[in-house]
């Protein structure tokens, strides 16, 4: 990658469908799945949350949760304007590091979208906002805990929420039920959430915030393994359309596994709702996690 650099925090890195990522030495984790950072954006947001189908309307809403490289928002919006080039789209990406999204627009990343995308994702990320006919987005930089409450106060109502932090036990502090009820409030009634977690801790928590969940199943070009068992987790206010959970994964909720975090004031460390999240555990008469993987062939 001639022109992007490495930094203190983060690396650049190739993903298996020819597209590139970073990971953060920060979190110790990538920003996208090795399979494909792209092929990501489009399988377990776009496509969970029904975008081609609501393209038709004249008017959609997006709310970006860790906005990252961008790539969500970009695959979002290529899958909109095929389908309907004079939609108009207002994007809200919640970001604690800009940085990320500065050295996305250099070349050959940026180069993978259309170049109406391309001058998008240039504005956002270097005047954290793009005011065209036909699109109003703004980049909310800052604790994303915080920065939410902002849109919540507003009423903004999105009709498809990406959410997309790191992992739980990387960043549990986007992970909690005070987090996704403020998340949720910012949902259309008909509106979809995605997020690449399958984690039962992170359903349960959606549970919790007043949404019924579905799984993101398992493709065909995505052969099945013991470990694995769905690509992520969809989320709305009416389960009628979302694919249900199978009986392995509605097991999962009875375990340990599906406690919770918490994060009452939402202004807790990662280390104070880990350390909470580890009391509830060793407490709880649930099933085991281990017993649970046994019973169903998971290594």
């Amino acid at each position: 990658m001639q022109d992007v650099e490495s930094s203190s925090i983060w690396s650049p890195c190739l993903t298996q469908d020819g597209s590139f990522t970073f990971f953060s030495k920060e979190f110790e984790e990538s920003f996208h799945s090795h399979g494909g950072a792209i092929q990501e954006a489009f399988q377990k947001f776009v496509r969970a949350t029904n975008l081609e189908q609501k393209a038709d309307g004249d008017r959609l809403c997006l709310l970006d949760v860790c906005y990252g490289l961008g790539y969500n928002t970009a695959a979002a919006l290529e899958t909109i304007w095929s389908i309907h080039p004079d939609c108009h789209v207002t994007v809200y990406a919640l970001e604690l590091d800009v940085s990320v999204a500065r050295a996305a627009i250099a070349a050959p990343l940026l180069e993978t979208w259309a170049p109406p995308v391309q001058q998008v994702l240039r504005a956002i990320a270097q005047d954290h906002q793009c005011l065209t006919s036909r699109l109003t987005a703004f980049l909310l930089l800052g604790d994303a805990r915080q920065t939410i409450q902002t849109l919540v106060t507003q009423s903004f109502q999105a009709d498809a929420v990406f959410l997309d932090p790191f992992s739980p036990r990387r960043c549990p502090q986007l992970w909690t039920v005070e987090f996704l009820q403020q998340v949720t409030q910012c949902l259309a009634p008909r509106g979809r959430l995605a997020t690449y977690s399958r984690s039962a801790c992170v359903r349960s928590a959606l549970q919790q915030a007043g949404l019924q969940i579905g799984t993101i199943p398992l493709g065909a070009d995505h052969p099945q393994h013991s470990h694995q068992w769905a690509q992520g987790t969809v989320a709305a206010f009416d389960s009628q359309e979302l694919t249900p959970l199978t009986l392995m994964e509605q097991e999962h909720l009875q375990t340990r596994a599906a406690i919770p975090y918490r994060d009452p004031t939402l202004q807790d460390s990662a280390d104070q709702i880990l350390a909470r999240h580890q009391a509830e555990q060793n407490v709880c008469d649930r099933t085991s996690t281990s017993s649970w993987r046994r019973r169903w062939g998971i290594r």
